[in-house]
């Protein structure tokens, strides 16, 4: 065997090596790509799409009333909630929402058919898109039940679900500091505190949109926040390590917490 003979079947041997590893490298990754995909990711990816399903919703509402108000606007501006304004305007005729609102005469104008057929098409459209935001909430709901139970039974099944979304995943949030998670959701204005050295940094995130927040005195709220933030914490660790089920008794020291704040 010369010498080129040899190189060759030593490139050729080569390369078939680095296919069969190529090959198995690729079977690798998409193994861990599968197996990357838990139920902490799914819980996130519902609470974001019903975050946009919202927007969408409030979005298409102040669309639907504005057009609605040219034809009765005194019942729009009396109804406030704006699924059952949704809901009347689809199944009550003009002059019985007038009388529920215990108006005799309206302001707006006489519309032909085509004219409240879209209007009360869009309607339609709404209300489906409001029945698919309560599915997912309850879906949004089991996930978490299943997910973080201990979180759900702290910040809530909607803020916890936001909180691991910022967080990226069940893992991450369960490494934060009780400090950290006090203020998720408000990194923008961290950021202009540190930037411009003001002396009011923020006090919380989104745990500002929790029950126990908006009871206590003004005041208070940051120290609520920081109680939230250590039993959110405590929570997040528990259901990492699948251990049990304390969420009740972080709930009840919660409250205690809050009575004693709300004083």
């Amino acid at each position: 065997m010369n010498a080129n003979t040899f190189i060759n079947n030593f490139n050729s041997c080569s390369f078939m090596d680095l296919q069969k590893l190529r090959e198995q490298a690729i079977i690798d990754v998409r193994e861990k790509l599968k197996a990357a995909v838990t139920d902490d990711w799914l819980a996130i990816q519902a609470s974001t799409g019903l975050d946009e399903l919202d927007k969408a919703i409030n979005l298409l509402v102040k669309r639907l009333r504005e057009w609605y108000e040219l034809y009765n606007p005194e019942f729009s501006h009396a109804t406030e909630d704006h699924f059952r304004f949704v809901s009347l305007i689809l199944t009550r005729n003009k002059a019985d929402l007038l009388k529920e609102i215990k108006v005799k005469d309206t302001m707006g104008a006489d519309l032909p058919k085509d004219d409240l057929d879209a209007i009360f098409n869009l309607a339609k459209h709404i209300k489906s898109l409001f029945e698919l935001s309560k599915e997912q909430e309850l879906y949004l709901e089991s996930m978490m039940k299943k997910v973080a139970p201990n979180i759900a039974a702290t910040a809530g099944v909607l803020i916890g679900a936001k909180l691991m979304a910022l967080a990226g995943s069940l893992a991450r949030l369960s490494k934060f500091p009780a400090s950290t998670i006090q203020i998720l959701g408000a990194e923008n204005a961290l950021f202009r505190h540190l930037k411009n050295r003001s002396n009011n940094p923020p006090k919380f995130g989104i745990l500002h949109e929790h029950a126990l927040v908006s009871k206590v005195k003004y005041g208070n709220k940051g120290k609520m926040a920081r109680a939230l933030g250590d039993k959110i914490s405590i929570a997040a660790k528990v259901d990492y390590f699948k251990g049990k089920f304390v969420g009740n008794m972080l709930a009840e020291e919660l409250d205690k917490r809050c009575r004693e704040l709300s004083k």
